[in-house]
């Protein structure tokens, strides 16, 4: 197998095409390496960066240090692409979430051309993030210590209003620059663009994560070692395990059986045959994760602000339970990320336009009555394959709190064996050779596998 996978990148670099395409998204992803290190100008971000590491080896920094993370450590290098690529993503969600609930939106979805509009809408929505969100975040580097707690000392050399406009514009045109080259990615590369960018800067923090590990085996000479080989054993039997299931996950779907009767298309007969209608089991992908995480970094801060301003003891021992350690914060977490997945599918999967599509095209679920059954009979269906998924979904955010809280491994190694880093790391790399094995296969090369094919689902 190990032959067949080397067998198959050399194939990749003898199609001149391919060859050109892969070594074009090399060099825009080194591009947006250069703008996650580039510092804006009159910023100096060596005390925050220290400053993150720190965080990071206490528990992982919250939510900034999720953020970072998306970035590729622009945030805490106060570079050009600090906002990072979120901005559009979020954008893309929005857009997303209100073609779900207003009408125009919904109708321009499905019109020729429709999805070109809905597209601009949401470059122009993310310019207005990036003004907002640039000028929030010019703000917390001017006064670092409100937004980065326990952080001591200054980032601007000449704060007010000329570092403000200007730092507002340089971050805002970073992000524009990324999401364009995310999208040259996808246009004349290899790979979705904008899942690529993020990857890349989770990847890039696997170097921290190594010095990490070695520092768990081998402190020092004057240090006694915690962890022995079999520790380590397991720690890889781990990791295997999580990236199998999460490689599983991803790919696994519910083929639904489609039958289409013989029908007239103009003046030509079509005939009818048997397809497949596949429902993904982890419908919703990472979000349920992030949304999890953004909402439960609020109540902790918010409770203990109160607390202290209004002299309530009690609202700050209920922070207490808000941490990431606590035993209710992880049973509040895992149920928003339940919740989460079927908002997300409840707002996403239109069961009754799939309805009226297979009706007017002349298909049917054998043994399901077109119409409202069909919708219903998807409905449920949906229902208990997400179920699987969120549960999945809920392992895989928690095994890294786990990790660190209970067995005290490093959060930069921690981080790797679960959580959104590795769902879109490995999402993104099964999408990427796909797109390849499709390159190979078209030239008659044989693909990752040894039959050829790199299965896009489960049965």
């Amino acid at each position: 197998m190990l032959r067949n996978i080397l067998n198959t990148f050399v194939n990749c670099f003898k199609i001149p095409e391919l060859k050109s395409r892969i070594f074009f998204t090399l060099a825009i992803l080194v591009v947006c390496r250069l703008i996650s290190w580039v510092p804006i100008p009159g910023l100096d971000g060596h005390a925050l960066t220290e400053f993150f590491k720190t965080a990071a080896e206490r528990g992982g920094g919250g939510f900034l240090g999720m953020y970072s993370m998306f970035t590729g450590g622009a945030l805490e290098h106060c570079a050009v692409g600090s906002l990072g690529i979120m901005p559009y993503i979020s954008a893309t969600i929005i857009i997303q979430l209100l073609t779900a609930v207003v009408p125009h939106l919904s109708k321009l979805a499905r019109e020729d051309g429709g999805r070109v509009q809905l597209i601009k809408y949401g470059r122009y929505l993310t310019v207005l993030l990036c003004l907002g969100q640039g000028f929030v975040l010019a703000l917390g580097y001017e006064n670092p210590q409100k937004i980065f707690q326990n952080f001591q000392g200054q980032l601007v050399a000449f704060p007010g209003w000329w570092y403000r406009i200007e730092a507002t514009l340089v971050l805002t045109t970073g992000t524009l620059l990324l999401m364009w080259l995310g999208e040259q990615i996808t246009e004349r590369g290899i790979g979705n663009g904008v899942s690529l960018v993020i990857s890349i800067g989770i990847v890039a923090r696997f170097p921290q994560a190594i010095l990490s590990l070695k520092d768990m085996f081998m402190p020092g000479a004057d240090i006694e070692a915690r962890y022995n080989v079999f520790h380590g054993v397991a720690l890889i039997g781990l990791l295997v395990l999580v990236i199998g299931g999460v490689i599983a996950m991803t790919q696994a779907q519910r083929k639904i059986p489609v039958q289409y009767a013989q029908r007239m298309v103009g003046k030509k007969m079509v005939q009818g045959g048997s397809q497949f209608m596949p429902l993904r089991v982890n419908y919703a992908g990472v979000m349920p994760i992030i949304f999890a995480q953004a909402i439960l970094m609020f109540p902790e801060k918010i409770l203990t602000l109160l607390g202290q301003v209004f002299n309530l003891p009690f609202l700050v021992q209920i922070a207490v339970h808000f941490r990431e350690d606590a035993v209710t914060y992880l049973i509040i977490y895992s149920a928003m990320i339940l919740f989460f997945s079927y908002f997300w599918v409840a707002t996403q999967f239109n069961e009754i336009q799939i309805a009226d599509d297979l009706k007017k095209t002349g298909g049917y679920i054998p043994g399901v009555r077109p119409g409202v059954q069909t919708s219903d009979f998807l409905h449920k269906t949906m229902s208990r394959i997400t179920l699987g998924g969120a549960a999945f979904l809920t392992i895989i955010a928690v095994i890294p709190i786990l990790l660190y809280r209970i067995i005290t491994v490093p959060y930069p190694v921690a981080q790797f064996f679960g959580g959104t880093s590795i769902l879109i790391t490995v999402g993104v790399m099964l999408d990427t050779m796909r797109q390849m094995e499709t390159h190979l296969l078209m030239r008659h090369y044989d693909g990752f596998l040894k039959k050829g094919r790199l299965r896009g689902r489960f049965s």
